[in-house]
């Protein structure tokens, strides 16, 4: 049985899976208390499907780029599960993971969060195979609609802003926006698929994805 952790944002979602096929998953707004939240949901999910952690097999995290407290517990978690219990850790960037719901729609998917100072964080994904074609970045909405492949499907945070932009133009596409459900329920598909192509990590290399410096620092004495 594998767990999946995602924390990137505000809205953290987990999921138990079995080979990648998600058995039980749950998502809900914890704001910033990932602190406290995390480890009793966890153990909430794990008693609801009748599991233990004994039981675990793997472990997958999304490593963002998001928030920077809720990516610390996300990652921190699940290498001290790795650690504990001497599992393989999966860790999967959150704009891919935001991406691969629409992987079907084709074209090239563009997931995008708002990553504060008016700028969007963002990525190129396309199927056949599934890949990553552009890494993640951050600017403007006026830099992406411009910088985006002309077949862009965009999907994830798109504000007003981008929307507007998108519908000045013949080629760009918002992906329809369906029930949240989270990301965990991808990070399981992708962590299996992963884990069996053998490219699981030691728990020490799994380290949290951040576009810009966290905003915090040493106190001015």
């Amino acid at each position: 049985m594998e767990l999946s952790i995602d924390t990137a944002s505000e809205t953290a979602s987990l999921a138990l899976s079995l080979e990648g096929r998600v058995a039980a998953h749950i998502t809900w707004r914890c704001r910033r208390n990932h602190t406290a939240e995390l480890l009793p949901t966890i153990d909430r999910l794990l008693s609801e499907a009748g599991a233990a952690k004994r039981d675990l097999t793997a472990v997958f995290v999304c490593t963002g780029p998001g928030t920077y407290t809720g990516l610390r517990v996300g990652v921190s978690t699940a290498k001290g599960l790795a650690y504990a219990l001497g599992l393989p850790v999966v860790g999967i960037g959150r704009l891919e993971l935001d991406a691969y719901p629409h992987a079907e729609m084709g074209g090239a998917i563009v997931p995008v969060h708002q990553a504060g100072r008016g700028e969007l964080a963002w990525a190129v994904y396309r199927a056949g195979p599934w890949r990553e074609a552009a890494g993640p970045r951050l600017t403007k909405p006026e830099e992406l609609a411009r910088e985006a492949p002309p077949d862009t499907v965009f999907c994830g945070e798109v504000d007003e802003a981008l929307s507007a932009l998108v519908a000045k133009s013949r080629t760009l596409r918002v992906a329809p926006g369906p029930p949240d459900a989270g990301r965990a329920p991808s990070l399981a598909v992708l962590g299996y698929q992963r884990l069996k192509d053998g490219r699981a990590s030691e728990a020490a290399a799994v380290r949290p994805v951040y576009l810009r410096p966290p905003a915090i620092g040493p106190q001015s004495t």
